[in-house]
């Protein structure tokens, strides 16, 4: 890429006019060359903060600034920037190489540049064997492929990615995930990327927001926000958890210590403003969590038995009764330990500082 690189700031951000609830001010950097997500469910806000810094919505309150412009009042071709939406938003008529070609005709480079950029932008996305090809004509993976080499054939200074990976299917979706992540490597252009998708959110960012409701409540690298989320519904937008609903028993100088519905105490490190007889949930991670024989386990952990076994390749996947409303999920590769536990087997899921995490029972508050 040609272009320096910038940065981006939503100062107190509204909006109004789309999918209800829109976005309720919310104030964001978005930092120079940065892969940048906000991750939530459908109206969550999401496309609202895109189709702001893109001028397809006038916010009803805050501001847009790119690289130190306020961009209220600039039409959305002055503001030079490239926009992969949803559905991909191709035209029949058209072919490939005609797609690429569009934004830079507009450019009025010369006939030769559109060209030669034409060739690279097609080879760089993979679209190189079907360049005549029309959408109709083309996979859902090449369409994926057209509609990011159409935004950013130009040059964009800013890169805005409306679910580019939604539909696909897993292998496709992971491979093209990776080369994503390359392409920003490579170009390094300041890209705000919205999905509802875990996956591609904790892959693909260099820092990411949750949005829930219009709001950002939570903000941060992946692996700090996926480790330590601050609420049920940040926890979930990163993916599967168990979620306990627990009672501290006892306030430690450096955390505290809860109980379960069924009387398991676990020691939870590096919490606080909660008192005792207070009301919260553990978050378990399946992936993260650990599984022993029940007569074998130290420290904390808790006891139950087997409910449920999948078998899944390099994974088995196990529910195990620990008696509470709900079972404890439990992941463990195929090969853990050379052990595979049976139905109706004693157990015991072994937690850690790592693997436990401690907030708020929104529905007991």
């Amino acid at each position: 890429m040609s272009r320096p690189l910038v940065d981006i700031r939503l100062d107190a951000l509204a909006t109004r006019g789309g999918v209800p609830p829109g976005l309720g001010g919310i104030s964001v950097h978005v930092r120079y060359g940065e892969f940048f997500t906000f991750l939530g469910p459908p109206h969550s806000g999401k496309t609202d903060v895109l189709r702001a810094v893109a001028g397809f919505m006038t916010p009803t309150a805050g501001r847009v600034v790119v690289d130190g412009q306020d961009l209220g009042g600039l039409a959305p071709a002055a503001r030079s920037i490239g926009y992969v939406f949803q559905e991909g938003a191709l035209w029949r008529h058209m072919s490939v190489r005609e797609h690429i070609a569009f934004g830079l005709e507009q450019q009025r480079l010369s006939a030769g540049d559109v060209q030669r950029r034409v060739e690279t932008v097609l080879t760089r996305l993979g679209l190189a064997d079907v360049p005549d090809g029309r959408p109709p004509e083309l996979t859902l993976e090449q369409r994926r492929r057209l509609a990011l080499a159409r935004a950013l054939a130009p040059e964009p200074r800013v890169l805005l990615l409306d679910e580019p990976l939604a539909h696909l299917d897993p292998l496709t979706r992971k491979t093209l995930r990776i080369e994503l992540a390359k392409l920003h490597r490579d170009l390094a252009v300041t890209t705000i990327h919205a999905t509802r998708d875990a996956a591609d959110a904790l892959a693909l960012s260099d820092r990411l927001a949750v949005l829930s409701d219009g709001q950002v409540a939570q903000l941060g690298e992946p692996s700090e926000v996926y480790q330590h989320p601050r609420t049920r519904v940040v926890a979930e937008a990163l993916g599967p958890a168990n979620f306990l609903p627990v009672r501290v028993v006892e306030v430690r100088d450096l955390g505290v210590v809860v109980e379960t519905e069924a009387g398991h105490r676990v020691p939870v490190a590096g919490v606080g403003e909660y008192r005792e007889g207070g009301r919260g949930l553990l978050v378990l991670r399946p992936e993260l969590l650990s599984m022993t024989d029940a007569a074998m386990g130290r420290g904390p952990g808790l006891p139950g038995t087997v409910s449920l076994r999948v078998f899944e390749g390099a994974r088995q996947l196990y529910e195990v009764d620990i008696g509470a409303v709900t079972p404890v999920r439990v992941e463990l590769p195929s090969q853990h330990e050379g052990r595979i536990f049976r139905l109706g087997e004693r157990v015991r899921v072994e937690l850690s500082s790592e693997t436990v995490v401690l907030v708020p029972d929104a529905s007991r508050a």
